[in-house]
């Protein structure tokens, strides 16, 4: 027996603990209609449902941001969570198509005012607020950076804060939705201009690279004297669409708008032998992870290195294996909460401050890297130290999430105030 727990490192127990705890949370006010024929969880894509759905989503975005700091991958530890975040961000895309058209459909007159209100308010001030407090942070640090860079990322040209991707795009695509059902009067052609779009946009990525290839010598990156003098917006994750987790997922947002708009008649379909029609569904979509695991292997989208130019048409490959998977992994999803899904007050919580806790974790992971040493840590817990930062970043995260949108709600009344009624 002493043998055994001599061989369970903290590590091995960190993974457990998380494990439970996951389990915990999907089973805590869960709604189970599982055994029970013809019958159906009515509420499953409720305001309720789908806000508890991005609490999930923002808790996984969390964990997978720990598990790709570099000594928790060479330990092995919340290893499931590291190549994950793009099935996250896919709900939240999924999420957000969903709510666009259920509220085009509900509320009138929605496109008045849709800029100011669903794309300026929502999403370009949170944006900006957390511009401005990651640049405070960086001069709190001491961080010299050249002029022209403090500029450009304040302007939000460049990137401030480096996980501060998904409001951009989800602009973006906000914009094109606008557009679309503003101009153009046919429904089905408003889906096919968006969903062009959306694999432009991956398309697109594929040829602007990791980072600015096209400019300079041929293959300077894999150079060290080239890549030595490389200006700062070189550099990997400066520049906009300069990796391909801003796009890979972002066919979630087409399924969650047609889903949306075709909802009453999905859901009437598989009420219908439902049990035959999810798992062929499921098989589906293990189909498509497979197909989007080979792409990866196969080709790949990090084909810079392999010193033969950027490797555009194997990132194209890698990015065409991996839309069928995202297209159809929300709608599993929604389909598997027909019969089960879960609401509880931690579920909520985070899919009330999803946003702000995702844009503010970076903060927490960068604050807290001194806890990842037995040398700099204050408490000197040896091996514990990844566990009490992995809590940490946690708790930080959540904190500075609540009070960063406290803040930003502050300053959206301050400059959106509602007209006063004759």
């Amino acid at each position: 027996m002493a043998e055994i727990f001599k061989g369970m490192t903290v590590w091995s127990v960190l993974d457990q603990v998380v494990f439970y705890l996951y389990l915990i949370l999907f089973i805590w006010g869960g709604s189970n209609k599982f055994g029970r024929k013809l019958e159906f969880n009515d509420d499953f894509t409720s305001l309720d449902a789908m806000k508890s759905l991005r609490g999930f989503a923002a808790m996984g975005v969390i964990l997978h941001h720990i598990s790709q700091e570099e000594v928790f991958q060479k330990s092995g530890v919340l290893s499931p969570f590291v190549n994950a975040g793009a099935y996250f961000v896919a709900i939240f895309f999924f999420c957000s198509g969903y709510g666009l058209i259920k509220s085009l459909n509900t509320k009138e007159n929605y496109l008045k005012g849709f800029i100011r209100n669903r794309i300026v308010k929502t999403i370009v001030v949170p944006f900006y607020v957390n511009v401005i407090i990651y640049g405070i942070l960086l001069l709190i640090s001491g961080a010299k950076l050249p002029k022209e860079r403090w500029v450009a990322n304040f302007l939000g040209i460049t990137m401030m804060n480096e996980y501060a991707w998904f409001p951009i795009v989800l602009a973006v695509l906000y914009l094109v939705f606008y557009l679309s059902f503003r101009f153009i009067k046919n429904r089905p052609a408003c889906f096919a201009v968006i969903f062009v779009f959306i694999i432009a946009l991956g398309i697109g990525f594929c040829y602007n690279g990791h980072f600015a290839w096209w400019y300079g010598d041929p293959n300077w990156w894999v150079k060290p004297q080239l890549a030595s003098r490389a200006l700062w917006w070189q550099a990997q994750k400066a520049l906009w669409f300069s990796g391909e987790w801003w796009v890979n997922s972002a066919p979630a947002f087409f399924t969650g708008l047609v889903f949306a708009n075709f909802e009453k008649e999905i859901t009437g379909f598989f009420r219908k032998l439902y049990a035959l029609k999810f798992h062929i569904v499921l098989i589906i979509t293990m189909v498509f992870y497979k197909l989007s695991a080979f792409g990866q292997m196969k080709f790949g989208y990090w084909t810079e290195f392999a010193g033969k130019g950027p490797g555009i048409e194997e990132k194209i490959k890698t990015y065409l294996c991996q839309v069928p998977l995202f297209l159809l992994l929300g709608f599993t999803i929604v389909l598997f909460m027909m019969k089960y899904h879960v609401s509880n007050p931690v579920s909520r919580f985070f899919g009330k401050y999803s946003l702000h806790t995702y844009l503010m974790n970076l903060a927490a992971l960068t604050v807290l890297r001194f806890l990842q040493t037995d040398n700099t840590s204050p408490i000197k817990a040896g091996r514990y130290d990844l566990l009490v930062y992995a809590l940490g970043v946690i708790i930080l995260t959540v904190l500075l999430g609540v009070g960063e949108q406290k803040l930003t709600e502050l300053i959206q009344k301050l400059l959106f105030k509602k007209k006063a009624k004759a």
